[in-house]
C-alpha cells in the first residue's frame, strides 16, 4: 500500500487535451490512482472514444467534456458543467498543446497565434476559471504541462518555445496569486517523448540518434515515465511545493 500522503482517490481531475498523446496518459494515470477523471478535447467523438476505452481499462469514473479551451465562454461553461456532473474540481492539468515547425522567417502569423492560444492562453483561461472555484474552497492543485522548451530552444520552433517559456512564468505568477488561498500551481516539463506530436522526429534516424546521445538516460521518454511526477504534484505530498517546474527529461537539461 502506498503512503497516504500520495492518496488522490475520489479527487475530481480535469485534464485538457486528453483524447490522445500525453494528455491521455496523464488522465489514465489519474484514473488508475482512483480519481474521477474528466477528459477534454475539441472533438466530441474522439473524447468519448477515449472515455469508453479508459473506463474499460481502469474501471474508474471517467467523464467526457468537449469544449474549446481557447474560448473563454466555452471554458467557463465547461467548468460549470463539470462541477454539476462530478462535484467540486480538485485538480486541473493544463495539457492542451499544439506544435508547428517552420524556419523563423517563414513562420505564418496565424500559426504564431494558434500556438500561443493553444499552449499558453488556454492554461490562463482554464486556470482562471478553476482558481475562481478553488479559491472559494481554500484548496486545489493546478499542474501546467511545460516542456524542456520552457528552458531551451532549438531551430524551427521559436513560437512554441515562446509559449512554453511563457507557461513557465505563468505558473510562477499563478503561484504568487493563488498560494495564499491554499492552491498549489506547479509545472511538469517533459523532455523528448515518443508521442504522436513528435512522430516525425521519432522517425528521423539522425534526430533519434542525437536524442539518445544527448539524453543521459539514453532513450526517448515513454508516457508512463511522467505519471509518478504528476501524481506527486496532484497529491497532498506536494502541499508545500509551489511555483516549481519539474523536468522529467532523462537528465537532458542538466548536462551539456
Amino acid at each position: 500500500m502506498s503512503h497516504p500522503v500520495f492518496d488522490v482517490r475520489g479527487k475530481v481531475a480535469l485534464v485538457t487535451g486528453s483524447s490522445r498523446g500525453l494528455g491521455k496518459a496523464f488522465a489514465h494515470g489519474l484514473a488508475e490512482a482512483g480519481c474521477v477523471v474528466v477528459l477534454n478535447g475539441r472533438d466530441p467523438a474522439a473524447v468519448d472514444e477515449t472515455r469508453r476505452a479508459m473506463v474499460r481499462d481502469t474501471g474508474a469514473t471517467v467523464l467526457a467534456e468537449a469544449f474549446d479551451v481557447t474560448d473563454p465562454d466555452a471554458v467557463a461553461a465547461g467548468l460549470d458543467r463539470i462541477e454539476r456532473r462530478a462535484g467540486p474540481l480538485d485538480i486541473l492539468v493544463n495539457n492542451a498543446g499544439v506544435q508547428h515547425r517552420a524556419p523563423f522567417t517563414e513562420f505564418r502569423t496565424e500559426d504564431w497565434h494558434r500556438i500561443l492560444e493553444t499552449n499558453l492562453s488556454s492554461a490562463f483561461l482554464a486556470g482562471r476559471e478553476a482558481a475562481r472555484r478553488m479559491t472559494a474552497r481554500g484548496r486545489g492543485k493546478i499542474v501546467n504541462i511545460c516542456s524542456v522548451q520552457s528552458e531551451l530552444a532549438r531551430p524551427g520552433i521559436a513560437p512554441y518555445t515562446a509559449a512554453k517559456g511563457g507557461l513557465k512564468m505563468l505558473t510562477k505568477g499563478m503561484c504568487a496569486d493563488l498560494g495564499p488561498s491554499g492552491i498549489q500551481v506547479n509545472g511538469l516539463a517533459p523532455g523528448y517523448f515518443d508521442t504522436e506530436l513528435n512522430a516525425a522526429l521519432v522517425a528521423d534516424d539522425q534526430f533519434s540518434a542525437w536524442i539518445r546521445t544527448r539524453t543521459p538516460a539514453g532513450r526517448w521518454g515513454r508516457a508512463e515515465d511522467l505519471v509518478g511526477t504528476l501524481l506527486f504534484l496532484c497529491s497532498p505530498a506536494s502541499d508545500f511545493v509551489n511555483g516549481q517546474i519539474v523536468c522529467v527529461d532523462g537528465g537532458m537539461t542538466s548536462v551539456l
